[in-house]
């Protein structure tokens, strides 16, 4: 979302070998590799954002990056086709359920993005990834009765506590983490948390990315007004067009492709665990290129959180991932 976030995930429940193939051709590549890639490619993705937020408003930019990413989901999915190809049960559904669901998630992931850009804008980018992790565990771990999950619900908890601006350890290497940023942060977590309760619903309905693509769409139209006003004239400058096009590549249409591969071997509790390391990525991508650094008390933060992830996807039972729709519980990132 990360940051975020929310890149974006697919929201099939169907089986892979029924799902569309990519149409992007993807060299036979270790299912780990392709994980990791879409990772740094979302990363990459906001640290692009973040340089152009020095020309833009980020509600510009993720105006942007939503428009953009749903004009190229639209084309690769062509929802209309894909629609027809939906299962069984979706074919069941009434058209009003299944675009009244489509514009729910369509909402969650514009305020999900729109969150955690402010957030990304005023936070380096590991401690603002970390934060927003919090939506997605806390989904993995509602309504669990083992006690085990207590332990990762405190282990998360006691990084949020060490991230509180109100904590007199919580500094980066520029000072004091901002209060509205974490706020801003934390808001991105809980509709990470409502688009993941969303997705499993509008997986049902719509195959492939189908879903992920008009909610795209619904989301650029919702934030257009705020973003055309933001960035006025300057969106119709190639430099920034180009720009924008180059986050949604990165943050959206890249990173999906990647994950919707990996995922056809990848079991589900091995995805969750490389998953778990997006705010190590994080982190890792602001220091090399927009050379954000961090003292010990938001890494242990982050170390914190990071721990609580691996933990609750590691203790899961284990069992073929079906899809990143399926795997969306606690694991993708905006």
């Amino acid at each position: 979302m990360s940051g975020a976030p929310t890149t974006g995930p697919t929201t099939s429940t169907t089986p892979l070998t029924k799902v569309k193939q990519s149409r992007w051709p993807i060299p036979s590549i270790p299912p780990q590799a392709l994980a990791i890639g879409s990772m740094i490619s979302v990363q990459l993705g906001a640290a692009l954002s973040k340089r152009l937020f020095s020309l833009l408003d980020p509600s510009a930019v993720v105006f942007l990056r939503l428009a953009f990413g749903a004009v190229i989901l639209l084309l690769v999915w062509r929802p209309r086709r894909a629609t027809l190809a939906a299962q069984g049960s979706a074919l069941e559904m009434r058209r009003s359920t299944r675009y009244g669901s489509i514009a729910l998630f369509g909402l969650a992931l514009a305020a999900m993005t729109f969150f955690y850009y402010q957030a990304i804008a005023r936070l380096p980018l590991g401690v603002a990834v970390t934060l927003e992790f919090i939506g997605p565990l806390g989904v993995a771990v509602s309504g669990s009765r083992r006690w085990l999950d207590l332990l990762w619900v405190a282990l998360a908890a006691g990084g949020i506590v060490l991230l509180s601006p109100w904590n007199p350890l919580s500094v980066s290497a520029q000072g004091r983490l901002d209060p509205l940023g974490v706020v801003f942060a934390l808001l991105a977590a809980v509709f990470w948390a409502a688009y993941i309760l969303l997705s499993a619903r509008v997986g049902q309905a719509f195959s492939g990315g189908a879903g992920l693509a008009l909610a795209l769409a619904v989301a650029g139209l919702l934030l257009a007004p705020v973003g055309i006003v933001t960035g006025g004239a300057r969106l119709l400058s190639p430099e920034i067009l180009a720009l924008g096009l180059g986050v949604a590549l990165l943050s959206s249409a890249l990173p999906f492709s990647l994950e919707l591969v990996a995922l056809r071997t990848l079991p589900t509790r091995i995805f969750g665990i490389l998953m778990s390391l997006e705010p190590a990525v994080a982190t890792l991508i602001g220091f090399l290129t927009l050379h954000e650094e961090l003292s010990l008390i938001p890494l242990i933060a982050m170390a914190l959180v990071t721990l609580a992830s691996l933990g609750a996807s590691r203790f899961r039972a284990d069992r073929p991932a079906k899809s990143k729709g399926d795997m969306i519980e606690f694991l993708d990132q905006p």
